[in-house]
């Protein structure tokens, strides 16, 4: 991914759940296709490869600094267990920069919405958090707009 140029769409990341959790990113890029979508999931994301991590974590870093949105999802995945711990922590990192263009969503079926919830009030008492995937997208898609 170049710097964006002029006369480029404003781009957006979509942070959240893929190990162990469902392939929510495809339904999120159709409906942002008019803007660049920076996407973390791969289709050949080898876990037992120890340095793939490395490489996917630096593009995700990069990326989620290049972009003008980042949107968090947390969907409620297959194992009741998954937290996605690197999710939360790239949201409180972008939650602690006010002036970062966040929109967040936690699916009723997430099992720490409600931490955040809590911790979105504290630190960002302007950002809701979204119910669905499709609410979430939605207002990504005004903040989108309103750069245009």
């Amino acid at each position: 991914m170049h710097r964006p140029a002029a006369g480029d769409p404003p781009s957006v990341f979509l942070a959240g759940g893929i190990t162990h959790c469902p392939a929510w990113q495809p339904e999120a890029a159709a409906a942002l296709a008019r803007f660049v979508v920076l996407n973390p999931r791969r289709a050949d994301f080898d876990l037992s490869d120890p340095s793939q991590t490395d490489v996917q974590i630096a593009w995700e870093y990069r990326h989620l600094l290049l972009a003008d949105v980042t949107l968090f999802w947390f969907p409620a995945c297959d194992a009741a267990l998954t937290v996605q711990p690197i999710t939360l922590y790239e949201l409180g990192a972008a939650a602690a920069v006010p002036a970062r263009r966040v929109v967040v969503g936690a699916a009723p079926g997430y099992p720490r919405r409600a931490d955040v919830v809590a911790q979105l009030a504290l630190a960002r008492p302007d950002l809701p958090v979204h119910r669905t995937l499709p609410e979430t997208v939605g207002s990504a898609h005004a903040l989108l707009t309103s750069l245009v």
